[in-house]
């Protein structure tokens, strides 16, 4: 037999291997054609289907836009408007009276610079009140947009916090379980027996005398009372995951329990807690907002949207004439805590199958 023989039936051989021939349907049906795409092959299969699943739903996408403009606009922030004086986080006044101005009344003190769109999009060479002014001659527009950076913050540094000591509590409550499971999770049912924004305003007007009027009170609060629900939800899983094969080789291996814990059984028990943390910042940027309402906290005059919405407390009766100053802070928390419940639905969904279509 030649050399050109010997490879022209290897050929045959790799061909009839690689694809399915003659009446053998069952091979034909196995036989996948698609194509993996650099996206997944870069992502991995699992990656690649968790990011399908949530750009695949109407709802998803627009929470997804929802959020992206609310980010575009806290890190461009200095260039819609430009801060004025030393913290920017504080709302200029254009006077001191207590009735609010309309919309579009002219801006007389404290004016930040013109941007560069400004005269594009208004028409005007000087700066006007666009959403009007609250009580005390704040600018709501102002308060708005700096506002969306107040959120943002509390949001990640409070849902961050609460996860990883909902995870660390809940970790070692269910994987080392007996007397210690027991004495972490009572003192666990003890905190969730306690309102959650009774004890963050206790807490919050307990610490601002020390701390002093700022973000920090309301955040320390909401942190300390804020932890339980992450870790129930992680004990419930690793409970059920800590007696699987792979688990249990690694223990007969000699596997230490630290390396067990935080290499083999959280990753697999994490997907939950990671939807119910999605959905925990829309829900602290409305306790942060409901703090601030009652005037706990942070400073007057801070740029937070439940900030602007308390000054509009004394003109409750009068709102059909000032409707501006309850009406556009408010939307603006609407939308944002939307945006990010329509996330934590579609997360709900790709990673947490058991919960699909439940509320």
């Amino acid at each position: 037999m030649t050399e050109d023989k010997i490879i022209a039936d290897q050929e045959v051989n790799r061909e009839s291997m690689e694809a399915p021939s003659g009446d053998n349907f069952m091979l034909e049906e196995a036989h996948s054609d698609r194509k993996i795409t650099r996206l997944e092959r870069w992502l991995g299969p699992e990656n690649y289907r968790i990011l399908r699943g949530l750009v695949k739903t109407p709802a998803s996408i627009i929470g997804f836009i929802l959020v992206f403009i609310f980010l575009m606009v806290a890190i461009f922030a200095p260039v819609i408007i430009p801060p004025v004086g030393r913290d920017p986080y504080k709302m200029p006044r254009d006077g001191f009276s207590g009735e609010p101005k309309p919309m579009g009344a002219e801006w007389k003190r404290n004016k930040p610079e013109i941007p560069f769109w400004y005269k594009a999009v208004t028409g005007k060479d000087k700066w006007v009140h666009i959403l009007g002014t609250a009580q005390g001659q704040y600018d709501i527009f102002y308060g708005i947009i700096w506002g969306t950076r107040t959120a943002f913050k509390t949001g990640f540094i409070v849902v961050v916090a609460t996860v990883l000591i909902g995870v660390i509590v809940g970790s070692i409550a269910a994987y080392y379980g007996g007397l210690t499971d027991n004495i972490i999770m009572r003192f666990v049912d003890i905190f969730m027996t306690l309102p959650y924004i009774m004890m963050a305003l206790i807490l919050t007007s307990v610490l601002t005398p020390v701390l002093g009027k700022s973000i920090l009170p309301p955040l320390i609060a909401m942190i300390s009372f804020g932890w339980m629900g992450y870790a129930r939800i992680i004990r419930s899983d690793i409970l059920s995951i800590k007696e699987r094969d792979f688990v249990l080789a690694a223990k007969v291996s000699g596997v230490k329990n630290s390396r067990i814990l935080f290499k083999h059984i959280l990753p697999n028990a994490i997907f939950p807690t990671l939807v119910l943390a999605s959905l925990g910042i829309g829900d602290v940027v409305l306790s942060f907002a409901a703090l601030s309402f009652l005037g706990i906290g942070t400073q007057e005059g801070y740029a937070d949207w439940g900030q602007i919405l308390s000054f509009a407390r004394n003109w409750i009766t009068s709102l059909d004439r000032y409707w501006y100053i309850v009406v556009w802070p408010g939307l603006t928390l609407v939308l944002f805590v939307m945006g990010w419940n329509l996330i934590g639905d579609a997360m709900r969904d790709v990673l947490d199958p058991r919960m699909r279509g439940k509320s």
